[in-house]
């Protein structure tokens, strides 16, 4: 079958090496997405075990629309009936990129007509409902701009950035996804401490921590779409869990937290014990500027936090006096560090060495690289 794993702008090859990992073939890097192809054990695989997937598909239904009546004529010539029953629900999601289908809500209203329409004929007028917060199936609808429609079926329920242990949160959390996406872009080979200076609520160290333990991203999570599909195979299933589990390992490395906040310490422990990791992290609650560490060798990875409330002069100096501190308390490391302010990143008064753009959903942010060395000022 094929398969679509959806993601965020810039992670796209990263995904794309995950699939091959997992043994898919036939795979195109697309917009926000990898096409590719595999059995079903693959999608359950998919679903399970991807670190920077937000959604996977399953087209099953792919033709051209010429106008907007030929697209609900076609859409209710399926087998509905056949496909889920009166008493369940459903939810369309429509994506257009089409000049002439301009407006994904009214596309995911045609098709949602559609359907209920094909119900009706058939069950005297009877109808299933609409369920946008948690229906049992998620129908995608795609409009690419040469007006090719494709329907696919959600397999993955919720967004899989929602792993299931975040239980607490302080301002402006990182997206599940793109942590693990930053994790991996960095090249972290599990061999040397990874430190996070300014925590927060902990989503870096917890998606470094699954990674180095080779813990399936979604173990916390009990459902997903497919499960309501009429051809789950839940024996399968139980298979696609046991092999995963048998393939975590044990890791020596270091994954170490801090924040000046009592707050973020306190919510970032909480989201490690819902996700069983409290062996693996150690969080301390020690403002940045006045860290000792003793590690010969580590990476840091973070996201660093301010209010943007402040003036834009205050945030500049935030940065500036962040950059001194990081030459002064972190030389001799690596540093991999987001930020949606272009302008602030530059006030570090450090040079990146890769240069590398994401998007935390509808942000714009810069995912840049820094070698440091020993700050100059004097004290």
């Amino acid at each position: 079958m094929q398969i679509i794993a959806k993601t965020f702008h810039g992670l796209e090859e990263v995904l794309a090496k995950e699939i091959k990992a997992l043994g898919g073939k036939n795979i195109q890097v697309l917009k926000r997405a990898v096409s590719y192809e595999g059995d079903q054990k693959l999608l359950y695989r998919s679903v399970y075990e991807l670190r920077t997937a937000l959604r996977i598909l399953k087209p099953f239904y792919s033709f051209k629309a010429k106008h907007e009546n030929h697209l609900y004529k076609k859409i209710k010539e399926i087998d509905w009936v056949n496909q889920f029953n009166l008493d369940q629900t459903f939810v369309i999601n429509a994506v257009t990129a089409s000049k002439y289908f301009q407006h994904s809500q009214y596309l995911a209203l045609k098709a949602k007509d559609a359907i209920v329409d094909a119900f009706r004929e058939v069950h005297d007028r009877q109808r299933p409902s609409i369920d946008k917060i948690n229906p049992d199936f998620r129908i995608n609808l795609h409009v690419g701009f040469d007006n090719v429609c494709t329907l696919a079926w959600d397999a993955s329920g919720e967004s899989l950035h929602k792993r299931g242990y975040r239980l607490d949160t302080v301002e402006a959390p990182i997206n599940e996804v793109l942590a693990a996406g930053m994790i991996l872009q960095s090249g972290w080979q599990k061999d040397c401490t990874l430190i996070d200076p300014m925590c927060g609520s902990g989503t870096i160290l917890t998606e470094a921590a699954l990674y180095a333990y080779n813990m399936p991203p979604q173990l916390q999570r009990k459902q997903f779409g497919f499960m309501k599909w009429k051809d789950f195979d839940r024996s399968l299933w139980e298979e696609v869990k046991r092999e995963a589990e048998e393939r975590m390992t044990e890791c020596e490395v270091s994954i170490l937290g801090f924040d000046k906040d009592f707050r973020a310490v306190k919510a970032s422990t909480k989201n490690i014990l819902a996700a069983e990791l409290e062996e693996a992290i150690e969080i301390n609650k020690i403002a940045i500027e006045e860290l000792e560490l003793s590690e010969e060798k580590a990476i840091i990875i973070t996201n660093p936090p301010y209010d943007e409330r402040m003036e834009l002069e205050d945030v500049m100096a935030f940065y500036k006096d962040l950059g001194y501190v990081l030459k002064d308390k972190l030389a001799g490391y690596t540093l991999w560090m987001i930020s949606s302010n272009g302008k602030a990143l530059k006030q570090l008064g450090l040079k990146p060495s890769v240069r590398k753009t994401l998007f935390n959903g509808p942000l714009e942010c810069q995912y840049n690289c820094y070698e440091l060395f020993k700050s100059s000022k004097k004290a």
